[in-house]
Formats: structure tokens, sequence, C-alpha cells
């Protein structure tokens, strides 16, 4: 399985943090031919499902993430999300958390992704795809001048 680990530390609480790490269809601003929505639930507890729709043209995939743990931030403790992947093409899991850093926040987000029929030759190319990829997800979701994203 490909793996990749990113941290990034902002000056928001985490509870700000939280909501836009789990705002899901924000998430598809900056990857690039793609939606993101929940399409079972609200995408805010554990057996909803999140969905990822890249197209291109004809070509069109779907990733969908059912969230198997949440618990979000508070009263001084950590926040945690992990989804599992569950498509023909995407499996693995990707896991969000925010924990409080000083005044601020930092948020971790862990995946270990396979793509059908993809040998693990690829795997590097597929980690270093993913850290380019979801490093501009988790940037545009934490900048200060973002402001606050509505719940999904």
């Amino acid at each position: 399985m490909a793996r990749f680990v990113l941290t990034r530390r902002c000056p928001l609480p985490p509870d700000e943090c939280w909501a836009r790490l789990t705002a899901w269809p924000r998430h598809g601003d900056r990857v690039p031919f793609t939606r993101v929505r929940a399409v079972r639930g609200s995408g805010r507890e554990t057996g909803d499902v999140v969905l990822a729709r890249t197209s291109l043209g004809p070509l069109l995939f779907d990733d969908p993430m059912e969230i198997v743990a949440l618990d979000a931030p508070g009263d001084g403790r950590p926040g945690a999300c992990r989804l599992e992947k569950r498509g023909r093409v995407v499996r693995g899991h990707a896991e969000l958390r925010v924990r409080a850093v000083g005044a601020g926040s930092e948020a971790v987000w862990a995946e270990e992704l396979r793509i059908a029929g993809l040998p693990r030759l690829f795997d590097p190319l597929v980690a270093a795809a993913g850290r380019a990829v979801f490093g501009r997800v988790l940037d545009h979701l934490l900048a200060p001048t973002a402001g606050r994203f509505p719940a999904p």
C-alpha cells in the first residue's frame, strides 16, 4: 500500500480546524475533476459515507469512504476521524486528527491506499502524488483567509 502522512500547524482553535477538515465538499475544491459529498448521513457520524467522484469526460470513478470512527475535539481532548475506502478503484483508509498546540492546532492527515490493478512497484509514486494533492487540500482547508466553512 502507498502510505503518506501530512502535518500542518495553524492558528485556528481545534474546533474550527476540525470543522474545516470535515467540511467534505470543500475537499473537492483542490482535487482536480472531483466532487466530494456525504451520500449516506450527514458526514458527521460513524456509519456515514462520504463519496469522492472523479470524472473527466467519459472517465468516471467513485471513491466511497465509510466513517468508521469519529470523535470531534473538545474539552482539551484531540479529535480523530477514520474513513475506510470501500471503492472498486481505491481501497485503504484515511485518518484525520486534530489536537491543540499552543494557541492553535495541529492537523494530521494520514492515508494508506491501494489503486486497483496498479502494481506495488508504483506505491512510491502514488504516495508522492497523494502528498502533493492532499497537501494542497489541507493547505486550502486551513488557510486563514478561507473564512468559516459551513458544515457539510
